[in-house]
Formats: structure tokens, C-alpha cells, sequence
């Protein structure tokens, strides 16, 4: 069985929040609905940004759904819990299981082809009731995923494709996952603003990954759409190899872009755990250099962005939240019901903003009552 900084400029957070900030940010994503670099005024751009930075949004979720199912057993496979983002859901699916009395069976797959496959092989043969993809790529698991289709087994995942909400022809019911498009405007709009449309940029990505190379596109095209920001490159690097390849990666971007490199914008989190001690010892010509993450808000991003070690924001998924909600909607398909389809808000996290949603300012955990709802909708009260 496989083993189970700096701050953004304050202006930007100074703005007062006008009446029409919600017609202006619907404006912001629909001028980019059709995939080109529509030009934007960075006001609006502005207003979106803190829209996105607001805390202690109420829950906008279900509130209705079937009863918990007792005594279930559940394969949840996940993609590489080295990866923060992964590991955090995964609690959040453990500590709603418990709520339901679910066993759950954790399976790691490394982030390698061979560990997918020795991961589904052992999740197939526990014989489960569901299974909770995190993680995965929904193309890649297509085929290994069929024993579990041809036996009926409910499948629900995290960041599985570049869609949230329900899945079309795939075996997969449900995509949870904040929207990425939106996730990655807001992260690059941060750094247009918070440039004043003077950014110089590097984008990491994985395109490995349908979900991670949808970010990247949408943050480029952002980013060019500023007419005084700079796109310098796209930088394709391996999550799973990130330890290895950074280091090399950042001396080879100072060397070559120099002071003309003054954002790094990634479609997660981890890129950044590498390449601080990277740019700490390249000393001087480092230090104008600021990080913005669409996605996930690690505790390590939450540290840098605390202390203002290079990272200045995250777009941090409700982790723990969409442990929850994979559980409940996995609870709506052993139910024979629907699946409830709901998208979480995005959210930015900033210097300005980190204190809220987070009981150990560690994670961003939306107080917003999810957990005393969801125990509601399964008849779970008091545990």
C-alpha cells in the first residue's frame, strides 16, 4: 500500500470600496472572458484587488443536502503530499470524516506516473464506497480510473482540471477547486497595481497540469495587457522536481533579466520555498524582486508574507474548507443526489489582511461557520 517581505504598496489598500466595485470587478473578468489581452485601467484593476482582499465573506454555500451516510469506507489518492496545497485538503477530508465516522485511506502517489498507478491499484483493491482525488490531473487518471467507473464508485477531486464544478464525460462527478482563472487575474492584477503598471515579470508553472498551464495563461495575459509591464518569460518547472531545478532556475533569471525582474508570479506556492535561499544569496540585486502566488497559501507563503521575506500575496484556497466539501459531495452521490456544484470566493491574502481567517494565522480557514453548517446539513450536531 503506497504511504498512506515586503508590502504591496498601502495605496492600493487605501482605496475606498465604491457602490459600483462589483460592477467594475464583473467588468475586469468579462473583458477578459474571450481570451485576449483586452487592455484594463489599473483603477479597475485596482478595485478587484480589493475586492479579492476582503476578509470574513459569510458563507455563500449549501445549506440543505441528504443526512451523513454511516460507516463508509474511502480511498482518497493523492497526487504528492509533499505539495502543501494537497496536504491541507487532505486534513480538512480527515477532520470531516471524522464528523461522519468515515474511514478514510490515504495513498500517496509521489507525483510520478508509477506512484498514480500503484496508488489507484491499492485504492481499487480496498474495495471502497467512494474515492477523493487531490490533486491529479483528470487526463492523466482517465484510464486508471476505469475499474472504478465500471464498478460504480462515486469519484470526487481537488484541482483534478482547469474547471471547477461539476465534470462532463469524465468519471470524475466534481472539480473543487476556486476558479482559475479568476484565481490567476487577481494574483497578476496584484502585481500590476501594486507596480504601479511598471511590473517586470517571470511566471512558474507546470504544464504537467491542465489547471497549472490555464493559470499561467491567464496571469500573461494580464500581464501584457499592461502597457508599461514587462512579460519576460514563462518558465515551465516540474512541482514534483521544483527542490532540484529552482536554485538553478533563479541565478539563471538574474543573470539574464538582471534589475528588469522585479515579480515572480507562480500558479502555487512551492516554487517560493525554493527560491528564497536562492535569492538571499544573491544579495543586492535580489532584493527588488516580489513574489505573488495564485495558489494555495502554504503556511510557509503565510510566513514569508508575514515576516515581508520576499512574498507579498497569495491567492490561498479555503484548504481545509474544500476537505469538507469533498466529503459532502461524495455524501450527495452515495445519496444518489446531485452534487451541490458550489465554488468557493476567491480570496487574496496580504500583509494588510493576514491576521483574519486563520486561528493559527497559518492557513487560510474562512470564518464563516462552514463546519457547524455542513455537520447541520448531515445530521452530525454537537460532534
Amino acid at each position: 500500500m503506497a504511504k498512506c517581505c515586503r508590502q504591496l504598496s498601502t495605496g492600493m489598500y487605501g482605496v475606498r470600496i465604491l457602490a459600483g466595485a462589483l460592477m467594475l470587478f464583473s467588468f475586469f473578468v468579462s473583458s477578459y472572458g474571450t481570451g485576449m489581452a483586452a487592455p484594463l485601467a489599473r483603477t479597475h484593476m485596482e478595485e478587484s484587488v480589493v475586492a479579492a482582499s476582503r476578509p470574513h465573506l459569510p458563507w455563500d454555500g449549501p445549506r440543505t443536502g441528504p443526512a451523513g451516510a454511516a460507516e463508509k469506507k474511502i480511498a482518497m489518492i493523492c497526487e504528492d503530499l509533499r505539495n502543501g496545497g494537497i496536504l491541507g485538503v487532505a486534513k480538512g477530508v480527515q477532520e470531516a470524516a471524522d464528523v461522519m465516522g468515515w474511514q478514510i485511506s490515504v495513498f500517496d502517489a509521489g507525483g510520478t506516473p508509477g506512484g498514480r498507478a500503484r496508488a489507484t491499484a491499492d485504492a481499487i483493491a480496498m474495495a471502497p464506497d467512494s474515492l477523493i482525488l487531490v490533486g491529479s490531473d483528470a487526463n492523466t487518471m482517465t484510464s486508471i480510473l476505469v475499474p472504478f467507473d465500471h464498478q460504480g464508485i462515486p469519484i470526487v477531486g481537488w484541482h483534478v482540471g482547469p474547471t471547477p464544478g461539476p465534470m462532463v464525460d469524465s468519471p470524475i462527478a466534481m472539480n473543487i477547486s476556486t476558479d482559475p482563472i479568476e484565481v490567476a487575474r487577481i494574483t497578476a492584477s496584484a502585481a500590476v497595481v501594486a507596480s504601479k503598471g511598471k511590473a517586470g515579470v517571470v511566471i512558474f508553472t507546470d504544464s504537467n497540469f491542465e489547471i497549472a498551464s490555464t493559470k499561467a495563461k491567464a496571469m500573461a495575459e494580464v500581464i501584457k495587457s499592461c502597457e508599461g509591464c514587462t512579460l519576460l518569460e514563462i518558465r515551465d518547472v516540474p512541482i514534483s522536481q521544483s527542490a532540484g531545478i529552482i536554485p538553478e532556475v533563479i541565478h539563471e533569471l538574474i543573470s539574464k533579466h538582471g534589475n528588469r525582474w522585479t515579480y515572480a508570479l507562480a500558479i502555487n506556492d512551492i516554487y517560493f520555498d525554493y527560491a528564497v535561499p536562492e535569492l538571499i544569496k544573491a544579495g543586492e540585486v535580489s532584493r527588488k524582486i516580489y513574489f505573488l502566488s495564485a495558489g494555495d497559501g502554504s503556511p510557509s507563503a503565510f510566513m514569508r508574507i508575514r515576516t515581508g521575506v520576499f512574498q507579498t500575496a497569495t491567492v490561498a484556497e479555503p484548504l481545509n474548507l474544500h476537505g469538507w466539501q469533498l466529503v459532502d459531495e461524495l455524501n450527495r452521490l452515495m445519496a444518489n443526489e446531485p452534487v451541490s456544484g458550489y465554488i468557493a470566493p476567491v480570496h487574496l491574502v496580504t500583509p494588510e489582511n493576514i491576521i483574519h481567517n486563520g486561528k493559527h494565522h497559518s492557513q487560510y480557514d474562512p470564518d464563516n461557520g462552514y463546519r457547524d453548517i455542513y455537520r447541520n446539513i448531515w445530521k452530525r450536531e454537537g460532534q
